[in-house]
């Protein structure tokens, strides 16, 4: 049985507001995304950034934001979903702590997802269209 593999795809962002912009290929999110996949390592999950220059969301909130970071698992039957539709809300409004809790979440819970057609009274309104 080969090791579970997630993949991360931060897609390219059109800050519209300046007090959301985060610059996610800054060094500090390079070393978060290095020990957040050696973690995993160790349990035989294989984590994969990749970049999606093709793919633009426009950022006027931190919802846009989580909009802009897209996971995906192919073992457990998710092809793109956005880190907002996997937390729901934020807590702290911490892209880092955000993304790791989204990581784990399909690493170790993908069965407490929604799925991506779920219909949810509630939606956090990052436009993932859940």
């Amino acid at each position: 049985m080969g090791e579970k593999q997630i993949t991360v795809t931060f897609y390219r962002q059109n800050h519209l507001r300046p007090d959301w912009q985060v610059d996610l290929s800054d060094y500090r999110y390079e070393l978060f995304f290095i020990e957040l996949a050696d973690d995993l390592a160790r349990f035989g999950i294989s984590l994969e950034r990749a970049d999606d220059q093709a793919s633009c969301i426009d950022v006027k909130s931190y919802a846009d934001v989580l909009n802009a970071v897209r996971i995906s698992s192919p073992a457990d039957g998710f092809a793109n979903l956005c880190v907002g539709h996997i937390i729901g809300k934020s807590p702290n409004r911490d892209i880092m702590e955000d993304i790791k809790r989204a990581v784990n979440r399909i690493a170790f819970a993908p069965e407490t997802v929604p799925p991506e057609d779920h219909n949810r009274r509630v939606c956090h309104n990052c436009g993932c269209g859940c």
